[in-house]
């Protein structure tokens, strides 16, 4: 299974960090909170990363292309510039990282990447989110629809976007998607997707089309989103607070880490 990871936003809210880099790589216990979204997925089969860069994607690449320096121990020659380094990190993954544009909504992220989706259903996800959910899970539900999309419901944090479902036999049917709704409704958009191929046919408007706002209710409309129920761990990193609580979480248990 691929991985398409969302990773061109501004990050505003927390511009404490995000003034000097992209969200993506404001760390977690000295991790980039994209590599602890990547470790947890790898820990689940997933290998092939495409990741939707945006703002400040430079540095993006720059951590990738130097990942085993920023992630080994070294010795520098400062006489002839060798550098050896030592105990490098063995993830065993192919990473893919597009320029999607700065002001790109995310839905046009996701139609520029696809040519380079080979294998469907395919994962989707933000860069700034982490849970324990199990994607073998997700996928068993997905595949049992038979609908385009599914989305993973969370239990709400407060901000974020509500899920109606009604009940279709096993499955959980999105009827409505309500990304400004009543915070005190049960389920939300948690943001680990798993989509067919079909899914770019609601992708109506190339570059500003709002995966959130338009893709997801195109396919609630048309009674082809799918809603895998999740209720264990997910929290997202919106805020400084957020940040804060997930370097706490490390520290004490970090739900996320199943590697």
């Amino acid at each position: 299974m691929q991985a398409v990871i969302l990773a061109g936003g501004m990050g505003s809210r927390l511009s404490e960090e995000t003034t000097t880099r992209p969200k993506p790589l404001v760390e977690i216990a000295g991790r980039p909170i994209i590599w602890h979204l990547m470790k947890t997925l790898a820990a689940q089969g997933v290998s092939d990363f495409i990741i939707l860069g945006g703002y400040k994607v430079s540095q993006i690449k720059e951590y990738f292309i130097n990942y085993h320096l920023h992630n080994s121990d070294l010795s520098v020659n400062l006489k002839n510039g060798e550098v050896l380094t030592y105990d490098q990190p063995k993830e065993d993954w192919t990473v893919s990282i597009i320029d999607t544009g700065e002001h790109t909504a995310t839905g046009g992220r996701l139609l520029r990447a696809k040519n380079l989706i080979k294998n469907y259903p395919f994962l989707f996800t933000y860069g700034d989110g982490l849970s324990d959910v199990r994607i073998g899970s997700i996928l068993k539900s997905h595949l049992n629809s038979g609908l385009t999309a599914t989305v993973t419901a969370v239990r709400p944090q407060g901000r974020f976007g509500n899920l109606s479902l009604s009940d279709s036999g096993d499955s959980q049917i999105v009827s409505k998607f309500d990304e400004k709704g009543d915070y005190l409704q049960s389920w939300i958009n948690g943001g680990f997707f798993l989509l067919n191929e079909s899914v770019f046919n609601h992708i109506l408007n190339g570059d500003s089309t709002s995966f959130e706002y338009e893709t997801l209710n195109e396919l609630a409309k048309a009674g082809q989103l799918n809603a895998f129920c999740h209720n264990g761990f997910w929290h997202a990193m919106d805020t400084l607070r957020d940040k804060l609580e997930l370097e706490l979480m490390w520290k004490t248990t970090a739900p996320w880490k199943i590697w």
